[in-house]
């Protein structure tokens, strides 16, 4: 299948851009999934666009699509539906027929049908379809996403004030989460600088990974490299390579200790950030994220070029002590009419989340040596978010 890790890094930076620093969180796996679904309805020049913005080719796209839906990960709830207001087109039908065996087809349902669809699809945790219908629609296209995790190891809790002096969060909550100390790491990322990583863990197969970096970094740009920093090679620094002492991502200390780590130097961290939850609502209507050739390609098919359509996602994530839950549901809506003995020294740092930072979840092997389920959502970012507005950690 088709390396998608590197093309949704890339979709994920373009989604995002348009929320700036706001908190929020978004699925840029299930807004992709949406344009895709519409590979087999185009052709020519819309099919051009299309694989422009899906990052791959269309053939590389529908088998992805098909790999992803089919074969769905244990950790991630998985859906994607096509509905008609009318007997379909001979192109409409030929659409169908190239859709994965899991896309549900029919004929439109009401909105609270939708509305239902979205809630059933999304462990209740979306509760409304992000689009109207009404008597005048034509076609909706909706993918969903959900997940909801435990942690392998269930966070400790500590005052706020482990953020560091400079965190405008101090003040605004009483605890934190004082994270174990397996995952992080500092890195180097080009562009950026140096910036602290955290990364939590289910037993259900999936793993999310916190990137902060220096308070001027654009938030899309620390996104972007959230994501490439859950693949591929990371730049990691030795704490034995950074200067003693409070930074403002970190504080670095030094204690003489027994060890059996290499030429006597061990290395150790903690981390230390906050619970947090978002909603979000995404308009999708954006050439770059392929929506305007996917709905040409739909228009195409039905043979209704005046069609006019709306294409939105809302998303919800939260992070807390016990563990992870994330949902989004993408949908576009066309309608007719209008528009690891020795004495030595061991440094240990504290990463501070104490500003605005990025997250991203990953589908991971699942903790059963001989599963192969959802063998295709491998490292595949799944949401991914920007987290401004910290909650309280109980």
């Amino acid at each position: 299948m088709t390396d998608l890790r590197e093309p949704l890094a890339r979709y994920a930076a373009l989604l995002h851009a348009t929320a700036g620093g706001q908190h929020h969180v978004a699925s840029p796996l299930g807004a992709w999934l949406l344009a895709a679904l519409c590979a087999p309805a185009a052709d020519g020049v819309i099919a051009d666009e299309l694989a422009r913005a899906l990052g791959v080719d269309l053939a590389g796209a529908r088998k992805a699509a098909t790999a992803l839906l089919d074969d769905p990960h244990p950790a991630v709830l998985s859906a994607a539906a096509l509905w008609l207001a009318k007997a379909p087109t001979p192109a409409v039908d030929a659409w169908l027929a190239a859709l994965p065996d899991s896309v549900e087809t029919g004929p439109l349902p009401s909105q609270a049908d939708a509305d239902r669809w979205a809630d059933e699809h999304t462990l209740g945790l979306i509760k409304r379809f992000p689009v109207a219908l009404t008597h005048d629609t034509l076609l909706v296209l909706a993918t969903a996403l959900a997940t909801k995790v435990t942690w392998d190891r269930r966070f400790d809790l500590a005052p706020a004030a482990r953020l560091g002096a400079a965190s405008p969060w101090r003040d605004v909550v009483d605890q934190v989460l004082e994270a174990p100390a397996d995952e992080a790491f500092i890195a180097r990322v080009p562009g950026i600088g140096e910036v602290a990583v955290h990364t939590a863990v289910a037993a259900e197969g999936m793993r999310v990974t916190s990137v902060i970096g220096p308070a001027d970094v654009r938030p899309v740009e620390l996104i972007t490299a959230a994501h490439r920093l859950t693949h591929g090679a990371v730049d990691r620094r030795s704490l034995f390579d950074l200067p003693l002492g409070e930074g403002p991502l970190w504080t670095i200390t030094e204690e003489r200790v027994g060890t059996t780590a290499p030429g006597g130097r061990e290395e150790r961290y903690r981390a230390v950030l906050p619970a947090w939850s978002a909603r979000s609502r995404h308009d999708l209507d954006r050439p770059e994220l392929g929506i305007p050739a996917a709905a040409a390609a739909a228009k195409h098919a039905l043979r209704w070029p005046q069609a006019v359509y709306e294409a939105a996602q809302s998303a919800m994530a939260s992070y807390s002590r016990e563990g992870f839950e994330a949902a989004a549901v993408s949908a576009m809506v066309l309608t007719r009419g209008a528009p690891p003995g020795q004495d030595g020294l061991r440094r240990t740092a504290e990463l501070r989340f104490g500003h605005p930072y990025a997250v991203v979840a990953v589908a991971d092997r699942p903790q059963r040596p001989h599963s192969t389920a959802g063998a295709a959502w491998d490292g595949l970012p799944v949401f991914s978010a920007w987290v401004a507005e910290p909650s309280n950690a109980a």
